[in-house]
């Protein structure tokens, strides 16, 4: 299967060799129900003993999944009356970085991402998710506004980092950063991000100072890409499936460390297997969390906020 990853590989040999055999007993007449339920049995527990047991760099790869549903897939599914919004109002606009304002449940949020392609063509023109400056300007333009008009803002993290590149950095690319962090941290109205594929470095915490951080149950979130982490520890970006095995990069360990606040579940095998089922649960989620910060003041959002940073880091015996 073209979709499929290497882990994956057994699965589909099973599911071929089935699909054989049901064929081949159509065709000739013959009665293979019985050695076609062991198989099924056979693929059932295989299938179970592989998504159980998914490592780290397993699940880096699964969060790069080309398949894997980006901010515009979950707005389709989750939000009503979704209006983009576009440009900083300085340079440009950045298609890495999608927002807009709509409903949620009825409630009127402001909704920001970043926003990977799904072809060739539409990654180069998004950056393949890698903002420039002007997109979190324009981010943070948005969130001001939300902050104006007391819309709760949600934020959808899907990149390996902010574009690397000489345009960026010309531009400003870390003090556009830098200003997201702090005045994201001063902002009167909920905030909630989720990281929904991979949180890379700058790129992903200039929307990433939320009153709640939750993520995909295999979404990965991390201070450098285990690719960069590779290339500064062995001088080989190979080595990143080693990284991600050191890095404590899943929802699982960030949690363990009160980095994060809640885990969404995935369906088997990945959100791109089922995109509608994916949705359902993290709106699940967003709507607990938001119901629970909208009975908060706005010095008591802030001062949420302030002390969910502050203590990240801290460690008892």
């Amino acid at each position: 299967m073209q979709n499929e990853l290497p882990y994956e590989q057994p699965l589909s040999e099973l599911r071929q060799k089935i699909d054989e055999l049901k064929r081949f007993g159509s065709e000739k007449g013959i009665d293979f129900s019985e050695e076609i339920a062991r198989l099924e049995e056979r693929y059932k527990k295989l299938e179970q003993e592989i998504y159980t047991n998914i490592s780290p760099s397993q699940k880096m790869h699964l969060a790069r999944h080309h398949q894997r549903p980006t901010t515009l897939d979950f707005i389709s599914h989750i939000f009503t009356d979704f209006v983009e919004l576009h440009g900083d109002r300085l340079f440009g606009d950045d298609l890495a970085i999608v927002g807009g304002i709509a409903r949620l449940n009825g409630v009127p949020v402001t909704v920001i991402g970043h926003q990977r392609g799904k072809d060739t063509k539409d990654n180069i023109a998004r950056f393949f998710g890698s903002p420039h400056p002007e997109g979190f300007r324009k981010a943070l333009r948005l969130m001001y506004q939300a902050d104006k008009f007391n819309r709760p803002i949600i934020t959808l993290i899907d990149t390996k980092g902010a574009y690397p590149g000489n345009t960026a950095e010309q531009r400003g690319q870390a003090e556009a950063i830098a200003r997201n962090l702090r005045d994201m941290a001063m902002l009167k109205v909920p905030i909630i991000c989720v990281v929904i594929g991979e949180g890379g470095s700058g790129g992903a915490l200039a929307l990433g100072v939320g009153n709640r951080v939750l993520m995909l149950e295999n979404a990965i979130y991390s201070v450098i890409s285990p690719n960069g982490a590779a290339s500064i520890l062995w001088k080989d970006a190979s080595k990143a499936d080693q990284a991600a095995e050191a890095m404590k990069i899943t929802a699982k360990d960030l949690l363990e460390m009160s980095v994060i606040e809640d885990i969404i579940p995935e369906p088997q095998g990945g959100a791109h297997k089922d995109v509608e089922a994916t949705s359902l649960l993290l709106k699940e989620a967003l709507t607990k969390h938001l119901n629970e910060l909208l009975k908060m003041t706005p010095d008591e959002l802030r001062e949420d906020r302030y002390n969910k940073f502050r203590q990240i880091g801290q460690f008892q015996e």
